[in-house]
């Protein structure tokens, strides 16, 4: 029976653990302070990102993974007995990741390598990567994994809240005047993933109403479903993960498992620290 490796990248926010668990290979987001370059996941996490900031008053820049680094993952698949590929990368509409990806592919034309563009990003690129491993354990085909991770992404959304727009600010990404009116005013913007990018939703007072709009978000979008699979995604804010976690298991029926992972650097150095926000994936009653 042909074996295929699951491989993904680092922002998919999956613990290393749990990658592990179910055999899913991740290469890291590159993120790089000066001169200094660190894999993202495996050399740095969002703690020490933040704590490096904080320190110097800048952000680092990211990257995405070389061919190269990609066609080492690739390498490292087959001699480990994989006959085959499936690769999961994040949104091409926010990273080189997936060009870079199919650069690498192209390097092995005699193997079968699956690369697919998730158009997600963070717990819902995970959710996806889960899900073509889970099938493949199952004993089921690389096709049947890669409709499966599909079908996965179709039905995952997130919600999640910012803490500030220090960071944003920082980045450029909002003008400094917006980012001091915004944090005079206490505003938190609620971002969600929008044509494969995490995208401003709304704003709304105080970091309680915040969460009180992720959590209404959620519901909404369950709806009449069932929650087949949830996430806590955080930046360096495990107690406001834990109280967003309580806020969510009082207004929804929950899954008795939740998972709790960072954002990752990859990503975190986007959106700050303090964001807390919520991955689900949903199914039909």
């Amino acid at each position: 029976m042909t074996k295929t490796a699951i491989i993904t990248d680092t922002d998919a926010s999956l613990p290393l653990e749990l990658a592990k668990d179910y055999g899913i290979f991740q290469v890291p987001i590159i993120v790089q302070f000066g001169a200094e370059s660190f894999r993202a996941v495996y050399d740095i996490d969002d703690a020490q990102t933040f704590a490096r900031i904080d320190q110097t008053g800048k952000l680092p820049t990211t990257s995405a993974p070389s061919p190269g680094q990609f066609a080492e993952a690739f390498k490292t698949a087959f001699n480990a007995g994989y006959d085959d590929i499936l690769c999961l990368t994040v949104s091409s509409e926010v990273s080189a990741t997936y060009a870079a990806a199919l650069n690498a592919a192209s390097l092995f034309p005699d193997k079968e390598i699956s690369v697919l563009d998730t158009k997600s990003l963070t717990a819902c690129q995970g959710f996806m990567a889960l899900a073509a491993a889970k099938t493949l354990k199952k004993g089921a085909s690389k096709a049947n994994a890669l409709a499966a991770a599909e079908d996965v992404g179709k039905r995952s959304s997130l919600f999640a809240a910012l803490a500030t727009v220090k960071y944003l600010a920082m980045s450029g990404r909002v003008g400094h005047l917006a980012a001091g009116v915004a944090n005079f005013l206490n505003v938190k913007p609620i971002l969600t993933i929008r044509d494969g990018k995490l995208d401003l939703l709304e704003k709304v007072r105080t970091q309680s109403k915040a969460w009180d709009r992720v959590v209404a978000l959620a519901v909404e979008k369950s709806a009449g479903s069932l929650i087949e699979q949830m996430a806590i995604v955080h930046v360096c804010a495990p107690e406001a993960a834990k109280k967003l976690e309580e806020l969510l298991r009082a207004h929804l029926p929950c899954p008795d498992e939740i998972l709790y992972t960072e954002l990752t650097p990859g990503l975190s150095v986007h959106s700050g620290a303090g964001l807390v926000g919520v991955g689900m994936v949903v199914r039909d009653r």
